[in-house]
């Protein structure tokens, strides 16, 4: 184990200030919860806190198709209208609707989860952390489940530049389909998602007999779960899959999603998982000292999904966290309790233990069929994208320079320290 990790921690006030409409489940406003409540504990005092850079268009095509790049950075709510079989071909719409600066809110979660991988990479920290991030139904070529771009395939692509393998693992109560379906061919990313299954619950897959084809054939695990799974039922056969497959396919660098709609009592989801049980996977899989890249993704009761990616920031840092919540600009949204712990409702747990046992077993079955860690033809690495310097005498100086442009110009390496002399910057602004 490290002595002491060195953590990285993204975050954008922009991303938060998007709105996906009055009805529309997905508020990005609970990562502003969640940076103040971070804040609150004083957490950003043992992490280096950074702005992340809004991915480029060409960046988001390393997966994503050009066509389908160039029409999301084209549309917007006034002419949608106009671009009808675009609209049905690309799936936005319904689930995935068109609003205000929704480009630049995928490239700046995109942007965290890819700059979190290249410090990862470059070893300038152990954990890097983008509660943004997460977003793991996109597709190459569509949108789907509130899902643009699809930043966790990004992030994996750049560290398989300095990894032989990388492990993902997902603990969002949706399957984490996108990811899966990007690497299902490959041996080089194991994907693990832990998940209800059932053809009415979104995206209808995830059935344990999807274990990838071809080169990939047994590196996709799905673990289906039913209705009510509880903290002790979870964490054990998260222990018990997790250990067995970092022991067998000896991942250089883990990948989390810690999607928050698992937890108890959130507005899609059907589990009934605590924030402790929650964050007790994040516990494993820190324990295992291996470079780590954490996001976050579904979670739908906003001030719980504040509460557990704030707890989560704290075990990620080794630092318990006293259960009143401190004075901050969102504290009314926590009263009147003013509690980090939240009740576990009351739904009966459908996992029965021979259910449980028989999916284990099913997983661990598949896992003996495995080499034990793969051997990989590694190429030259590739360099990190080179994005060139735009020269400031071909500038119209009548453009107005947007606040981001400018803050790169003030302090290019957007690093935000306490106590800063000749830049300080208000934390209230991070």
């Amino acid at each position: 184990m490290r002595s002491k990790d060195r953590i990285s921690y993204f975050y954008d006030g922009d991303v938060g200030n998007v709105y996906f409409g009055p009805n529309h489940p997905m508020k990005p406003h609970r990562l502003c919860m969640t940076h103040h409540l971070v804040l609150s504990y004083d957490l950003h005092k043992k992490m280096e806190i950074y702005r992340p850079h809004k991915a480029y268009p060409v960046e988001l095509a390393q997966f994503h198709s050009a066509d389908y790049v160039e029409f999301l950075q084209r549309i917007n709510p006034d002419t949608q209208h106009l671009f009808p079989e675009e609209m049905a071909k690309f799936k936005l719409g319904e689930d995935c609707p068109v609003f205000d600066d929704m480009f630049e809110f995928c490239q700046i979660y995109a942007g965290g989860t890819i700059d979190a991988a290249r410090r990862l990479n470059n070893q300038l920290c152990d954990i890097a952390i983008n509660w943004a991030g997460g977003l793991h139904h996109a597709k190459k070529c569509e949108a789907s489940g509130f899902c643009y771009i699809n930043d966790l395939v990004l992030g994996i692509l750049e560290l398989l530049k300095y990894h032989a393998r990388v492990l993902y693992i997902d603990i969002d109560v949706h399957h984490g389909d996108g990811v899966e379906e990007a690497f299902y061919f490959t041996d080089r990313v194991m994907t693990v998602s832990f998940h209800k299954y059932g053809n009415l619950f979104f995206p209808g897959s995830g059935d344990v007999k999807e274990i990838g084809e071809r080169e990939g054939k047994f590196y996709a695990i799905n673990v289906p779960l039913k209705d009510g799974i509880d903290d002790s039922s979870f964490t054990r056969l998260f222990k018990t899959i997790i250990s067995k497959v970092v022991e067998t396919y000896q991942p250089g660098v883990i990948v989390l999603q810690c999607g928050a709609d698992s937890l108890a009592g959130d507005r899609l989801g059907c589990f009934n998982l605590s924030i402790d049980g929650h964050a007790e996977c994040v516990r494993i899989v820190k324990k295992f000292g291996l470079p780590l890249l954490v996001t976050g993704g579904g979670g739908y009761t906003k001030e719980n999904v504040a509460r557990c990616w704030t707890v989560e920031t704290g075990v990620l840092l080794d630092t318990e966290l006293p259960d009143e919540i401190p004075d901050n600009d969102y504290i009314k949204y926590f009263a009147p309790e003013c509690s980090l712990r939240i009740p576990t409702a009351h739904i009966e747990n459908f996992n029965s233990k021979s259910y449980l046992g028989t999916i284990k077993m099913q997983v661990l079955e598949n896992l003996r069929c495995i080499q034990h860690a793969p051997s990989v033809q590694m190429q030259e690495v590739p360099p990190d994208f080179y994005i060139p310097d735009f020269d400031e005498d071909e500038k119209n100086p009548d453009e107005r320079i947007d606040q981001h442009t400018r803050d790169k110009q003030v302090q290019r390496d957007d690093e935000y320290y306490e106590g800063d002399n000749d830049n300080d910057h208000n934390m209230d602004d991070v």
